[in-house]
């Protein structure tokens, strides 16, 4: 009787562990495909970088050449 019992817990521990490596699988899938987005909004975040500077770059050029032919007061 004890034996069977022995056998019928072992029996629920591998089917336990069984889960448990199934879910930790689709836990690894899950963290590497949300890896994915966060490298699209970070490139996005530098893209977005760049442009802001390059459009205060040519913001200030605006100026100066606003100022150089005389179309702003000073």
């Amino acid at each position: 009787m004890m034996a069977e019992v022995e056998n019928l817990v072992l029996d629920h521990l591998r089917h336990t562990r069984g889960q448990l490596d199934r879910m930790e699988h689709k836990l690894e899938d899950v963290i590497a495909r949300l890896g994915r987005p966060e490298r699209a909004v970070a490139d996005h975040s530098v893209q977005f970088a760049a442009i802001n500077s390059k459009l205060d770059r040519l913001g200030a050029r605006v100026t100066r050449i606003e100022k150089r032919l005389d179309l702003v007061e000073r």
